[in-house]
């Protein structure tokens, strides 16, 4: 055996930059997480190659002073921490000294400096085997600018496991946009190849914030996101988080920050599909860009040297704060609040493009299509003049029974609907001279039915599409889901009772947990070191498979202090009910019942996915439509 030697110090970082110079993006993440330590509101980066030939950062911050410089290219020396207790409560986003030591033994580093009230500028390298620095005078703005040449130079084996130009730029690229979306007080131009790339502007107010998403992760989510901010027991949790319906095939738009630090967590993770399960489509990955603020002295950020993973103090209070405010927000949702949105110029018919020759009904080609009285017998309206009368065939007795049977709660409301409708047609008749016009629900009025699968109705932005089976499923879901917490779950004792092999550890978890399971409808015995005894269930969960339920419980206890798993059963179990008691295709609805249906929709939490995640109705406004019919061109 051969004997014991100190390592070089340059083999030594180079060995410490295996955790963390992984690519150009590990590099260009250590810089730009240092210049924001430092205090810049202005960051440029230049790129070429994607970074393998140059990675330049520079910063307007407070800069290194002359004598500081050789240290700042040296392991374990940093400026964020200087004792144990500070290590106990880290604000900043770099503290363990090692990225430039590193990032220089792996390529030609050359850090330049100044700071305020110094005479000139300082620059900094390192030459040779044992890395020894040399200072030299240079000239520079007050701030810091890291330029890193020829990434894994010597290091060929390193250099192999790169992957393509385009590929590598593209992980720069988000390592860029998260630091943005981090801290929107700072701006942000990003160059590769003499070419712009990004120029993101300090953003205060909530539009600019906005905007800087929208630039981030796209127009489209912050069009399809909910914004949120809710504090409670010392934790903020603030963002935007997506519509269930704007979901996507891979974790790729999951953006999660712990006191500006983004992060990569189990337990995060878990939370939000937790909320999202009720509503997100099977196989589908929810979208949200959230911010946590929390004690720093309950979270270790001292996990990982990527520093992309947090330990929690109290994991359970955190993770059921995230779980309630986002199924809050997610439940909260309406349809008026996805129609809030909507631009009113979209729905103008006067508008004339400039240039272009006009059409439609304010030229006169068309005759303008007149209101449609919803107090009047649904056969006697005829959308459009001159189409003949079709009688309608009254249902026989078998019908009349489903329909009473299926719309029970629908059909009490009918006559209220009739009176509000005829309400607003009478107020609107009243104030014909002064054109004001009635009050339009969010999901309008219905117009027909297609097919007997879905309604037609009209808002104020346009043509509303129902999926009628979908809709009602979860308006009836939902009210099972609350008439089932009001009564409390009820357990059934098992004749026989199920014995269930664990291990001790899951044994002594079950034991710990005894009244939650308690809660749930269980009653668990402890008959061995290694057994337990299930003596009474679930009344609902009587068809399921005990055994392997209890372990998948035990399972999350263990790992996240917490577990839905046995209310997840007995969600699936409802959901399947209302599924098969719902509104079925090729049902006629009257009028009425359509219109019941629409108001039930608006008053229901989580009314725009059905019970499977997918979508029960979508909105195709008046552009959209002048759209597909070419009209103003």
């Amino acid at each position: 055996m051969k004997r014991i030697q100190l390592l070089s110090t340059r083999l030594a970082n180079q060995i410490a930059a295996g955790e963390v110079v992984e690519r150009p993006a590990s590099v260009a993440k250590e810089l730009l997480e240092n210049a924001v330590d430092a205090g810049a509101t202005r960051i440029d980066i230049e790129v070429e190659q994607g970074g393998i030939k140059l990675l330049k950062v520079r910063d307007n911050g407070s800069g290194i002073v002359k004598d500081d410089l050789p240290l700042s290219l040296s392991r374990h020396a940093t400026s964020k921490i200087t004792e144990l207790e500070d290590l106990e409560a880290v604000s900043s986003l770099g503290f363990r000294g090692e990225a430039l030591a590193s990032i220089s033994s792996v390529s030609r580093l050359t850090l330049t400096s100044a700071v305020k009230g110094q005479s000139s500028a300082w620059r900094v390298q390192t030459e040779g085997r044992d890395m020894q620095p040399v200072v030299s005078p240079s000239a520079h703005p007050v701030g810091t600018t890291v330029e890193v040449r020829d990434l894994f130079f010597n290091t060929p084996a390193r250099r192999k496991f790169l992957k393509t130009e385009k590929t590598e730029f593209g992980h720069l690229e988000e390592v860029v946009k998260r630091l943005a979306l981090s801290r929107f007080d700072v701006n942000f131009n990003l160059r590769h190849n003499q070419r712009t790339i990004h120029q993101l502007k300090a953003a205060t107010t909530q539009q600019e914030k906005d905007r800087r998403v929208a630039q981030a992760c796209g127009p489209d989510f912050i069009e399809n996101a909910v914004c949120l901010d809710v504090e409670s027991a010392g934790m903020r949790l603030w963002g935007w988080v997506g519509l269930p319906t704007y979901s996507r095939s891979q974790a790729d738009l999951q953006y999660f920050f712990v006191n500006g630090r983004v992060i990569r967590d189990k337990l995060v993770s878990h939370a939000v599909r937790q909320a999202y399960r009720d509503v997100l489509y099977n196989g589908r990955h929810p979208t949200f860009v959230l911010y946590l603020s929390v004690d720093p002295a309950t979270v270790d950020v001292n996990v990982h040297p990527t520093k992309h993973e947090v330990r929690f103090r109290d994991s359970r209070t955190v993770h059921n704060f995230l779980f309630s405010t986002l199924h809050h927000a997610l439940a909260e949702v309406r349809p008026g609040d996805q129609l809030s949105s909507a631009t009113p110029a979209a729905d103008s018919r006067s508008t004339v493009v400039t240039g272009t020759a006009a059409t439609g009904a304010s030229v006169g080609e068309f005759k303008e299509q007149e209101q449609i009285r919803f107090n009047q017998p649904a056969a006697s309206q005829s959308i459009f003049g001159s189409q003949p009368k079709v009688p309608i065939q009254p249902p026989n007795k078998h019908q009349v029974a489903e329909q009473l049977a299926g719309y029970g709660k629908l059909a009490e409301a009918a006559d209220e609907i009739i009176a509000a409708q005829s309400d607003v047609v009478a107020s609107s008749d009243e104030s014909t001279d002064e054109h004001s016009e009635p009050e339009v629900p969010p999901l309008g009025f219905a117009l027909a039915q297609l097919k007997g699968i879905y309604i037609l109705a009209e808002n104020q932005h346009g043509l509303v599409l129902v999926d009628m089976h979908a809709a009602h499923e979860r308006i009836t879901y939902e009210r099972m889901k609350q008439s089932y917490q009001a009564e409390g779950i009820k357990c059934q004792p098992v004749l026989v009772p199920e014995s269930v092999a664990v291990s001790q550890r899951e044994a002594d978890c079950a034991e710990e947990f005894q009244t939650l399971f308690t809660s749930l409808g269980f009653e668990l015995l402890r008959m061995g070191p290694e057994t337990i005894v299930a003596k009474a269930i679930p009344t609902l969960l009587k068809q399921a498979n005990i055994s392997q339920l209890v372990r998948d419980v035990l399972a999350d206890l263990m790992e996240h202090g917490t577990s839905d798993r046995i209310q997840a059963h007995i969600n699936e179990i409802l959901a399947t009910i209302a599924c098969h008691g719902s509104v079925r295709a090729n049902r006629k609805l009257t009028h009425p019942e359509m219109n019941a249906l629409l108001r039930d929709m608006e008053r229901t939490e989580r009314s725009g996915q059905c019970n499977h995640g997918r979508p029960t109705w979508t909105q195709l406004s008046l552009a959209e439509l002048d759209k597909l019919f070419l009209r103003g061109r």
